[in-house]
């Protein structure tokens, strides 16, 4: 048998712990949006653009989690990315955009390294070539980057810095002549 005092701190804790889970199932427990966390390209990964396998090309790749939709988009180049963000007729809600630290992955066969593409730091202009030719290599600290720019050119960026016309979709296949 408990006393009052007992059980009313027992109750309470019980009652605490009930709306604790609940919370955490219901992914409200962070002010109601689910942690998004970046996914691994898999052989069959294929750019939402264009349907070009990922793992089959060179440079920094992306990845766009809509709210609500369980698969993201997966982009062959971060310049892809930005074209379809910067859209103006992009109105689906985003959750999460990931893009490849360079700093770490290999750019011949990158892996892994994801990072929040609106806090990395991208470099425009350089000779270094993506899937899709020119492209703009992603990095998680500035250093990076400006090593990077200080070896293959190019002007260092922050995500918010990045406009519609850096990014037009006019190059790659358009003016491939081995084609």
């Amino acid at each position: 048998m408990c006393t009052h005092q007992r059980c009313l701190s027992r109750r309470r804790f019980l009652l605490a712990a009930a709306a604790s889970g609940l919370l955490a199932a219901c992914g409200q427990g962070d002010g109601g949006k689910a942690a998004v966390v970046a996914r691994e390209i898999e052989p069959g990964t294929s750019c939402a653009l264009d349907g070009m396998l990922l793992a089959d090309y060179p440079g920094p790749k992306a990845q766009i989690h809509y709210a609500g939709v369980a698969e993201p988009d997966w982009f062959c180049d971060t310049v892809e990315m930005f074209n379809i963000y910067l859209n103006p007729e992009q109105a689906r809600a985003i959750a999460a955009i990931f893009v490849q630290d360079m700093g770490q992955a290999e750019w011949n066969a990158p892996q892994g390294h994801w990072i929040d593409a609106k806090a990395a730091f991208y470099v425009f202009g350089s000779k270094r070539l993506g899937s899709m030719g020119p492209t703009a290599a992603s990095f998680a600290n500035e250093a990076d980057a400006k090593a990077f720019a200080a070896e293959h050119g190019g002007t260092v960026l922050r995500f918010d810095e990045v406009t519609p016309d850096q990014v037009v979709l006019d190059g790659g296949a358009l003016h491939d002549q081995r084609m």
